[in-house]
Order: C-alpha cells, then structure tokens, then sequence
C-alpha cells in the first residue's frame, strides 16, 4: 500500500502548479447592440452542429409580486401574434377585447353566482374566439425549421423563451422569435388559465416546495422575492387581461432585454439578419425599479418550518449575503467553502466525518439578483441526537473560521477546487448558455464572468476572515423543522366547455411566408466510433478510450464497470456508502484534503446496467490523482457509524418518497412495467443492510473491479502518457469477468386491469395507460414505432398534449413514452408504450376518458405526423455527444450491441415514412393491444363504478409498489 501523505509531499503539487491560461477563442462573447436597443450576446462554438437560442426579458416575478403576470408569459407567448396562430386576426379581435373587458369585470366580482355567469361569458366568448385560432402553429413552425427542446421559464428576475436549432435555419428561428414578441395576442386564455392550475396542484404536492416557499416569505419578508414565483391562488382566480398588457408594455421593450445565442454561427455574417428581425422590437426602456431593502434579521429571531416526515430533527440558520456583483462575493464564496464543500473537508463537514452529526452542510445563493442570502443546517443523530447540541458542534465551527482558525493550505486548496467548478462550468455550450442567461440578467458583464478565475485567486486569507465576520454574525434568521403539513389551496375545475379550434394543421398567412425562404438541407454529423475517439484495448475485457479536450486544462477520467443494479440490487447501497469513507491510511477527512490539495475530485454512482466511478481534475495532477484512486479502491475502509447513517439515510428517504405523489406514481408505474422486477420492489431495505453489513459492501466494491471495463479519458494530455498512467494506476489486471445484461421483461396483460393507489393528501392525481406491444426487431420497424409514439404523446404537438391539455385544459402535462431495450442486444423482446397525465384530481375521469377515446379511435393529422417526423430528424441533426461524453456514448453504444452510431439507420430509416406508418403502425400493434390503466390520487374524488369499465380494478398498497 502506498503511503499517501509521503506520496503527496514527494509529489510537490500545489496551486502554484495552476498556470494561467489566455481565454480560448470558444470562451469569448461577442456583444451587438441593435438599433433599438436590444443587447445581442453571441457565443462561437462550432464543436457542436447546433445552436441554443434565448430571448432573456428582464421581468420576473419581483416585479409582479404575487400576480403570477410574469409566468402567465411563459405560456400565453407559445399562443402566437396579431399573425402567428390566426386565420384572420382583424375578425378575432373583438372577441378578444370582449374577453379581456370580462376578466377585468371578474377581478372586481365577488359574488360568485356572478362570477359563474362571467365566467360562461367568457367561455361564450372564447369559443368565438376559437373559431380563427390555429392551435399551436408557433410550436409547429420552430419544429419544421430545425427546432429542438422548446421551453420557457420564468424566475425571481427573468422570464426566458429558449430552444436548440440547426444552424442552417436561423433565418426562420429569428424571424419566428422576433415576432412572437412584436405584438402577441392572449390567445385561447381560459384553457391555458387552466393548465395554470394544474401547475399550482403539482406544486402544491411537492411538500418540500411548500416548505421552501414558507423559508424564503420568512427570509425575504418585505421584498418581492417573498412571494412564490406563480402567485397566490387567489391572483390565479382573478387575472386582468388590462394589467398583463399593461406589463407588457412595461418590460417588453428591447432595452430591457437580450439575445443569446451560442453554438454553431458567426457573429460576423448575421448581425444584418439580427437588426431586421429583432431590430422590429419596440424599443424603449423599462422603468427603474425601486431597490429591493433587505430586513436585518434580529438575533435570535426563530420561523417553523412544517415538514411531514418523522423520525428527523433539523435546524439551519440563514444570513445576508453579497450580491454576486459585489466585491467581496467570491471571499464570502470561499469561507462558505471552508465550512462544507463537495469534497466534504469542511469545517461543518468534519462533524459528519467524525460521526458528530448525522449531516452539517452550508451554502450561498446566487438565485436573485437583488438578495443575498446564505446558511447553514444540520441533521443531529438518529434517533435521539440533540438538536441543541448539534446548533452548538455547527456554531462553534462558525466560529473558528471567524477567527481564522484555519490554515493556509486549507484556504490553497479550497481555491484550486473553485478554479477547477469555474472552469468546468463554462466548457459546454449547454452550461455556457445558461451562465451567458444568469449574467445578462444580473447584470454582469461576460468578462467579469470570465475575470473570476482571477478574484478568486487574488482572495486572500484576510479577505476570507472579513467577509465571515461580516456576514455571519448574529443576525441570522433560525429555521426549525416541525413535524406537520401547510393546506394545500382549493382550486376546483370550472366546468367549461372546451374550445376545439377548428383550424387545427392549417397555416397562417405568416407561415407561407417563411415557406419562400430558402431551406437549406442539414446534414447529421454521425459519431464515427474510430475517428471521434482514439480506442486501445488494454486487455480481453477491458478497452481505453481517449477523447482530445478543446477548451481548458481539465480532464476527466470514467472507470465504467459494466455491472449495475440489475444484476446486483445491493451495488446502489455500495454507491452510497463508499463515497463516505476513508481508507486504511486516510480518513474520509483526510482523504478529502489531499484530492482537494491537487484540484481533483471523486464521484461515484450506479445505474442499471453499469457501475461508474469518475475522476476529474488538472491534466497536471492525472498521475497523482490515479495515484489517489487506486489507493481508495484497494483501500477503501469500513465505518460501523457512517454504515448506520447509511441506514438511517434510507429510511428518511423511505419517509420522503411515500410523501411524493410524483414518486408513488413512478413506484406504480414500474411495477405495472416490470412486476416483480420493478426497481422499487428489488431495492435493498434498511432491514437488509443490516443484516448485510459494510464490510461486505466492501467487498462488493472489490469485487465489482473485476467486472468488464470501460476507461474513457477525455483531456488534454498525449494518448501515449494516459495510456501510462492509467496502466500504472487501474487495477485492470484483475477485471476477468464479462459482463451479464440483464433485461427487464416488460409486462403482458391478458385483460385489461385498473391499478388504483390512494393518496388522500394529493391534490393533483397521475392517471395513465400501459400497453405491451410486439418485438420490433429492426432499425426500421424501431423508426416505425417510435414515429407513432412521437405523433402519439411526445411534445407539444403530439396528439395526447394537444387534445388533453390545449384543446381541453384537463393536465398540466400530458406525454407518452416508448420502453423498449437495445434492439441489438433483444430483438425480439416485446416493446411497450407508457402514457402518463398530471390532472386536477376532480378532472382524473375527464382525462382518463379523453386518453381512453385516443388510444381507442386514434385521430390521423397529418400535420401532426409531419412535425412528428421533423421531430425525429432535428433529435439527430441537433443532437452530438461533447468531447466529455463522446468516449462514454461510444462505450455504451457498444455495449448495447451497435458497431456504428444507431441513428444512422434512423436516419434513413424515418426519410420515406409518414402517414401510412403512423396509421399502419396503430392499427397492427396498439388499437387491440390490452390495456392498463393506473390512477395514483385521492380515491374519494374518483368514480370508481365509471373506472370499471376500463377493466377489473385493483388497489394497490404500499408493499404492492415499495419494498
């Protein structure tokens, strides 16, 4: 056994090792102001073949505070404008203004036998209105030019419109994106009102937002950022069409907002595009807003917080925090890490390390632009820790880095690890784009964002000190956990009748307009298995593939073992507790330190099929953090007390779960799929650990490393001296063992059943269907049936969301999911078909019903089974595994059997099908197949007479779903 602290001195690695680097040319930002004002950010990136696109307005819910107007926009924009979405705007109109007048009237209405009659009015209305909407078109027009991944979200400060397009057709996506925002129309309102709702019941039944919620009204209290982001229910049930447009006018002018594009363009060639078509934004400015005053919390000052799970005590404290444009933000940063960080060599982590506590932990909050806010908690030990005690152990810690009880080394090595996240945080596009989102809309400039690698290495001791005796000091709001529920707000189905626009597939005048435009043809850029990775077999089962790195000095290292749950429930628990320890020389303290001392970092977890353990850090440091590695793989030890807080973790997570209604959904789910397969029945118990014990989870660890292996390395380092350095450090002599995959045999039924769970605190109830369906065997008849899943209930324009949620307003989601394992590997495997509702509880049986009708007589549109198929080709036209996950994709390709990239042959597969496989397709294999029907909610809101004519019913309890 190598002695690691020797090791470590010997090896003379330090933060002075971490050279400075010039920003590369993929880093840099290119900014644009048009001539309206519009602020366009630009990001070269050509290593991937697409393009992530955002429209950023600088209106969140702060400055609607409590209204949910700014969410509102998140769906009415998707509604179209005076010329996207209509078959003739000047007819619509007055209806439109009709229905505004009416909402304005039911916001000062009380009575509510006169709020029903507004309420039928504007249903009246609405179906007039309906009769010139084309559903959907704006949704179906980002499709049909190389659209992908269509969202929005709205924040504290931002409402932001985004998805991910093919390059060739930006011409479209700017003229698209530019005129959804030039004069949109709130159109078909009361049905998106509606899904609004279902929105408020999902959150609603998520026990841990409410509790955050009630923390952040208490933090926040007498700013805007006290209210929840969607408002209250009251607001939901009294909008003003007047005040939306009112905001409208306010904050969605080009001044107040920005552009970002980043990935596969150039600045140079589309400023003129930029100015034609967001340059039409009205300009203007938005109004000042009045600074946001932070209370000083008095000390001492104490909130409840009400969470419904026993057993576990807990306690945390909050505190003001600088923004993250002031100057001491990243010295804060770092005395926040010195009490707990992701190498756990904090302070506040030592209580857990040393069994003090069952969990301590700090963080810093860089949510809001204008709050600051950071804390601490902690978890005392189960079952009969002091929770006083515990307050004392983290505050006494406090202090001590208040009083610079910590060494220089600590504080070196603290600050290679935040030089390390910052660099990695800007190396893919994906996380680019959103850091370019966060800063434009806090205000940062993109060089400052940049420039952080600098501050943070000119933070100096004394720097750390101040910013901890500034901020955590005595003020500090005391959040304690109490055992209980808030009630949840009562939001009850109108009863409307739903609009059914009948120009469902038809084209505005706008979309044969972008038709003229030229369109260009894309071309996939397939992964080439001998070209876009450099493979070198180092044994029979055990293959290196090394991956170049364009955009910094990180590496990543990935031991893919490929044996995972399924073949051995108990590797999840080995996950779990070996991330927790030490080894015979180090303990889990100290081990910490000395990855943390060269910038490195280890992360290890197990899914179904394979066991992955990760080692990122400085090209540099590879030999002395393998060094690291195998040490702890060899060496790994047993802790009686940290093997019980493994228990005890389990069984808290036991208690959550149960309290999830999303979670027992997908218990119920899987067992409808898998039966006694079904991962939630086959996981390892509290009780089973037990008796299994960690010295045989230990085992298991070691054992697990002679199971067939995949390396992959993606950095900058020559093939030759990783190839070295990982036959110095990889125990890969020992992998002797070839892989088993395991499949999970889908389910089939021989009659139709109703699985019911009830959950009599959800507000919201999961309805949904299974259906075994036959083998599809090939690459053509797998094309074939996932292009009728894709028409069937994947996406915005898939019959199951339309006709559920937009045309009935009965879900706030609504989707379809194909199962089936590798087509390589299992042929001739059954495949299956999954459909999953999130509705109002008193809308379950609508909603079953309407799924039920599709699925029975399913309706052919044939605009909808173009978009389906546009669908499929922009997935793999968009779609390239990044120079971090190349070497895995092609690993896992392999594994699943394929000798090429799979999507090749979808590719030619999906270009001559179209309707006649869509209806080919149903007809064959789904219309006779025997259906299963699930509802997870409330039991006393269900019809369970009307539910039996899906089937025979079955209630299902908690031992039917979770072990």
């Amino acid at each position: 056994m190598i002695k690691l602290k020797t090791f470590l001195i010997a090896s003379g690695i330090t933060l002075a090792t971490v050279a400075a680097a010039q920003t590369p040319e993929i880093l840099k930002v290119k900014t644009l102001t048009l001539g309206n004002g519009l602020t366009v950010w630009i990001n070269e990136d050509h290593t991937q073949p697409n393009v992530f696109g955002a429209v950023v307005v600088k209106a969140g819910s702060k400055d609607c505070p409590d209204t949910g107007i700014a969410h509102y926009f998140e769906h009415i924009l998707f509604k179209g404008t005076d010329k996207i979405g209509t078959v003739d705007y000047a007819a619509e109109k007055p209806w439109l203004d009709s229905i505004s007048i009416c909402y304005d009237r039911l916001a000062q209405t009380t009575d509510p036998v006169h709020r029903d009659e507004i309420q039928s009015e504007i249903n009246r209305l609405s179906h007039k209105a309906g009769e010139y909407a084309i559903p959907n078109e704006f949704n179906n027009l980002i499709s049909r030019y190389g659209g992908t991944g269509l969202n929005a979200f709205t924040s504290f400060d931002e409402t932001v419109f985004h998805n991910t397009f093919t390059p060739q057709y930006i011409a479209q996506w700017a003229e698209l994106n530019s005129e959804r925002l030039v004069n949109p129309v709130f159109r078909l309102f009361q049905s998106e009102l509606e899904t609004v709702y279902e929105e408020k019941n999902m959150y609603s039944d998520v026990f841990i937002m409410k509790a955050l919620e009630a923390a952040l009204a208490a933090a926040a209290e007498g700013t805007p950022y006290q209210w929840p982001i969607i408002g209250s229910t009251q607001n939901l049930k009294n909008p003003r069409l007047s005040e939306m447009q009112a905001f409208f006018d306010k904050y969605y002018v080009a001044g107040n907002m920005g552009l970002i594009l980043c990935g596969d363009i150039c600045c140079d060639s589309i400023s003129q595009l930029l100015e034609r078509t967001f340059g039409r934004i009205r300009p203007g400015t938005a109004p000042a807003a009045p600074p946001v005053v932070q209370k000083k919390f008095a000390p001492g000052e104490t909130v409840k917080i009400k969470i419904p799970i026993p057993i576990i005590k807990a306690e945390g404290c909050l505190f003001k925090a600088p923004l993250d444009r002031d100057a001491d933000y990243e010295a804060f940063g770092l005395a926040i890490q010195l009490l707990s960080n992701s190498s756990e060599t904090g302070l506040l982590d030592s209580l857990a390390n040393e069994n003090r506590v069952l969990a301590a932990f700090a963080g810093v909050s860089s949510q809001f632009r204008d709050l600051g806010l950071a804390g601490f908690g902690y978890i005392p030990r189960l079952p009969f820790g002091s929770r006083k005690k515990a307050g004392r152990l983290c505050n006494e810690q406090i202090e001590r880095l208040k009083a610079g009880r910590f060494s220089d080394s600590e504080l070196d090595a603290l600050k290679t690890e935040a030089l390390r996240d910052a660099e990695k945080e800007l190396e893919t596009m994906g996380t680019r784009a959103m850091m370019m989102i966060k800063a434009f809309s806090h205000g940062i400039e993109w060089d400052d964002v940049l420039g952080r690698t600098a501050r943070i290495k000119a933070v100096t001791r004394d720097d750390v000190v101040s910013a901890a005796n500034r901020y955590l000091g005595d003020s500090r709001l005391t959040l304690v956990k109490k055992f209980g529920s808030y009630p949840k707000d009562k939001v009850s189905q109108p009863g409307y009748k739903p609009v059914k626009p009948r120009h469902t597939g038809a084209k505005s005048e706008f979309a044969r307009r972008l038709e003229l435009m030229p369109q260009p043809e894309a071309v996939p850029r397939f992964v080439d298995f001998a070209r876009d990775a450099h493979t070198l077999k180092l044994g029979p089962l055990t293959t290196l593939y090394t991956v170049s790195n364009p955009v910094n000095d990180l590496f990543e290292l990935r031991l893919i073992y490929q044996r995972g749950f399924l073949n051995d429930p108990r590797l999840d628990a080995v996950a779990s507790y070996v991330t927790t320890l030490g080894t015979d020389s180090l303990t889990k303290q100290q081990f910490g330190r000395a990855l943390q001392r060269i910038g490195s970092a280890i992360d290890i977890e197990a899914d179904e099929r394979r066991f992955v353990i990760t080692l990122s850090g400085f090209d540099h440091a590879l030999r002395p953090s393998l060094a690291l590695l195998s040490a702890f793989m060899s060496g790994v030890r047993h802790d009686e007390r940290k093997f019980g807080d493994l228990i005890s973790s389990e069984k808290i997570a036991y208690k959550t779960f149960l309290r999830d209604n999303m979670s027992i959904a997908q218990a119920v789910t899987d067992m409808i799929c898998y039966g006694h397969k079904s991962e939630y029945l086959n996981h390892v118990t509290p009780d089973e650990l037990k008796k299994i014990g960690g010295n045989k989870l230990i085992e298991l660890f070691r054992e697990l490393q002679s199971y067939e292996l995949d390396i992959v390395y993606s950095g900058c380092l020559p093939d030759a001296e990783v190839e070295d350095a990982v036959r110095c450090h990889v125990p890969y002599g020992i992998v002797t063992r070839t892989h088993e995959d395991i499949v999970r045999p889908l389910q089939n039924y021989t009659e139709p059943v109703v699985y019911v769970y009830d959950n009599p605190d959800a507000r919201q109830t999961i309805v949904g269907t299974y259906q075994q369906l036959p083998p599809a065997p090939d690459a053509e008849s797998r094309t074939r049936l996932n292009l009728w899943g894709r028409y069937f209930g994947s996406g915005m324009s898939s019959l199951l969301f339309q006709d559920i949620r937009e045309f009935r307003s009965l879900a706030y989601y609504a989707t379809g999911e194909v199962l089936a394992p590798p087509v390589e590997l299992h042929p001739n495997e059954p495949v299956a078909y999954l459909t999953a509702i999130g509705t109002q509880a008193d809308k379950a049986m609508q909603a079953l019903a309407a799924t039920d009708s599709l699925l029975t007589d399913m309706p052919l549109r044939a605009e909808g089974v173009n978009i389906a198929k546009q669908g499929m080709v922009n997935s793999i036209v968009n779609t390239r595994p990044t120079f971090r996950t190349m070497g895995s994709t092609i690993a896992g390709w392999k594994m699943d059997g394929c000798t090429d990239d799979p999507r090749r042959k979808t590719a030619a597969a999906i270009r001559t099908m179209g309707e006649t496989d869509v209806t080919y397709y149903y007809d064959k294999c789904v219309k006779s197949a025997v259906r299963v029907t699930f509802v997870v909610g409330n039991k006393k809101k269900l019809d369970l007479g009307q539910l039996s004519r899906y089937g025979r019913t079955v209630e299902l309890k908690r031992e039917d779903i979770y072990k």
